[in-house]
């Protein structure tokens, strides 16, 4: 394994002194309650925006949560473009408290809207609940974009792990005019494929020390998409798709201590194969889940800030190509 950052490590020394057990060695609830309670020692200080509202989407199965945040120092009748955010944790865990922390500092380092989706979870909602949310939540959006004075043709999609998953998908589905089409997708360390059969998974076990291992996206992805059938569609496994061309450009963030790896440097560089505009940012010395440890990872705040600069840069051609 490569050598771990001193923040990484101290992250996941604290959690071994405190006895922190791999969220597979539990029920689904169990899980959940571990990852709530783990959090709070990791996240940073909350940043103000100059609004944070949350609303609902009218979804197949009932009403869905989202948080909207306008970056502080915008205009409130400004039009701006919107970054649509997926939370990660295994399509099981995590909700619009976990990452609102993630949000704000998102909205802040794009300087425009960000709205966070509460999909449904799987043991209780598995595949294609997740895909069917974030589907009715962009629509939603595109629909009320006037009334949430975003820029419709400025709207990008993006996610942390699951949640990358999640905007991979919708971002081609867009391509293919089954939803409305997006312009940039933002995807750190996302599930690219279900079938767990790259190199990582082998690298990354239990032996590791790291939180996220073989066994844990076993555990996810086993309660995710039970069906083998399912697993193989591009729907879950994005990756499986017949063809990346005209995809959205992206930012593809990866890190060597976490199984899902491989797949998203290679999905990273099928969008490269395709012609489609790319940049895969590799971190060798970081763990799955960092992104939301901005408490204790100093990694953090310059990685959001560049994010935040490739958005601002995209929604910038897109407005100089509609002139």
């Amino acid at each position: 394994m490569p050598t771990l950052h001193p923040d990484a490590a101290a992250v996941l020394k604290a959690g071994k002194e405190a006895g922190k057990q791999p969220y597979e060695a539990g029920t689904p609830q169990e899980a959940r309650a571990g990852y709530d309670a783990g959090r709070a020692a990791t996240l940073p200080a909350l940043v103000e925006v100059a609004q944070c509202l949350d609303l609902f989407a009218p979804g197949q199965a009932g009403p869905i949560p989202l948080r909207l945040y306008r970056a502080a120092g915008t205009a409130d009748d400004a039009v701006l473009p919107c970054f649509l955010y997926f939370h990660g944790g295994g399509w099981m865990l995590g909700n619009l408290d976990t990452h609102d922390a993630l949000c704000r500092q998102l909205a802040q380092a794009c300087r425009a809207c960000v709205i966070a989706v509460d999909y449904r979870l799987a043991p209780e909602h598995p595949y294609p609940a997740a895909i069917e949310d974030g589907a009715d939540a962009l629509s939603y959006v595109v629909r009320e974009a006037e009334r949430l004075r975003i820029d419709r043709t400025r709207i990008a999609v993006g996610g942390d792990s699951a949640g990358g998953n999640i905007a991979a998908v919708l971002a081609l589905m867009g391509r293919d005019g089954d939803l409305p089409e997006t312009v940039f997708q933002l995807l750190i360390y996302p599930v690219i494929d279900l079938s767990m059969s790259t190199d990582s998974y082998r690298r990354v076990t239990v032996d590791s020390g790291v939180s996220l291992t073989d066994a844990t996206m076993r555990f996810f992805i086993d309660h995710y998409a039970p069906s083998d059938a399912d697993r193989q569609h591009w729907h879950a496994s994005p990756n499986r798709a017949a063809t990346l061309q005209d995809a959205p450009p992206a930012l593809v963030v990866t890190c060597a201590n976490d199984p899902l790896c491989d797949e998203g440097r290679d999905y990273a560089r099928r969008l490269d194969e395709a012609g489609v505009p790319v940049t895969a940012l590799h971190l060798n010395d970081q763990i799955h889940g960092f992104i939301t440890m901005g408490g204790v990872v100093g990694s953090v705040g310059p990685i959001l800030d560049f994010a935040g600069a490739m958005l601002r840069d995209r929604w910038r051609i897109c407005a100089q190509i509609r002139r």
